[in-house]
């Protein structure tokens, strides 16, 4: 029997809304009606592009729109609280991209408005939801290293980008931490929950936002993480969890791998590869998959994303930012 077709909106037409909306142009199970922007003509050319059958000039029109099962919004982090908040006081299902929102209280928001609403809501930490990622933290909770002493993260593009460029646009919560940071930060939260302390250094662009950031979070346990992040050098995109019994090293690209390597004390390496039904490697229909299993559930949020994680990674990003001077326009 097929699955009940699950209908989109789309709130942003930017790059990522892009490749997300060909992700879900993939999958039989997902219909897109709907994009907004904020001008008319940037909605009607990406509708034009997709194959969309209406389009809105406006977030709140979108929002509105009474067909629509979940809206997916794709905008920069600096728009996430308003643009979802919209959503969800419409009475919407969400996926808001990630970094969830600018800081902590804003992603806060969001959940307690959800949840007083009794509506998904989901960060597109998409990494959470591969499949590959997914047996990796199985076998760090079965033990397969031992005890996690230190988990290893870097994300880091060559760039140059402009001055211009929204990557250093404060008002636009520019900057490495938000935008790559959050990979690395969210990769170690998933192996060890929240740090107990967050340390931090970076150099910072004229504009006042991070180019590149080091950070060192430390639990209570003893456990730590070494993290990275930039956009003015490309890094090798890799990480590596270490244990009291093994390791596992994760190769570029590790948030969303195609194989990584277990090396168990006293034993050969094993290999895990992800499987051809997983898909294409940089495929984002595993978060998608999740979202409409959840939304025909009539569940409220994911049990792979859980809000009140995606809330403690803001949490550790704003201990990052204060650490390291980076504050944006309009936060307290």
């Amino acid at each position: 029997m097929a699955a009940e077709r699950v209908r989109w909106g789309i709130l942003a037409t930017g790059g990522i809304a892009a490749s997300f909306t060909a992700a879900l142009l993939d999958l039989p199970d997902a219909e897109v009606v709907a994009v907004g922007s904020r001008t008319a003509t940037a909605a009607k050319g990406f509708a034009e592009r997709f194959g969309i059958e209406r389009a809105y000039g406006d977030w709140a029109s979108l929002a509105a729109d009474d067909s629509l099962d979940v809206v997916y919004v794709a905008t920069p982090h600096a728009a996430h609280r308003e643009a979802a908040g919209l959503c969800l006081e419409a009475g919407r299902a969400v996926l808001c991209e990630k970094a969830f929102t600018l800081n902590a209280r804003e992603a806060g928001e969001l959940v307690t408005l959800a949840r007083s609403r009794g509506l998904f809501l989901m960060e597109a930490m998409w990494m959470y939801c591969n499949p590959l990622v997914r047996r990796l933290k199985a076998l760090v909770d079965d033990g397969a290293i031992g005890e996690v002493r230190t988990v290893q993260a870097d994300f880091g593009l060559a760039g140059p980008f402009p001055p211009a460029h929204r990557l250093r646009d404060p008002a636009q919560g520019g900057g490495a931490t938000l935008d790559l940071g959050v990979y690395p930060v969210s990769f170690a939260h998933l192996l060890l929950g929240e740090p107990a302390e967050v340390t931090a250094r970076a150099m910072l662009s004229e504009e006042g936002v991070d180019l590149q950031t080091g950070m060192l979070l430390s639990w209570a346990g003893g456990a730590q993480a070494v993290l990275h992040c930039a956009i003015n050098s490309g890094t090798g995109v890799t990480a590596s969890v270490t244990g009291s019994a093994g390791r596992i090293d994760v190769p570029a690209g590790f948030f969303y791998p195609e194989r990584f390597v277990l090396h168990r004390d006293g034993r050969d390496p094993e290999e895990f590869v992800a499987a051809p039904e997983d898909g294409p490697r940089d495929s984002l229909r595993h978060e998608a998959v999740e979202v409409m299993r959840r939304v025909r559930a009539g569940d409220t949020e994911s049990a792979l994303v859980p809000l009140d994680s995606s809330v403690a990674v803001m949490r550790t990003l704003d201990a990052v930012r204060s650490a390291v001077g980076v504050r944006y326009p309009g936060e307290l």
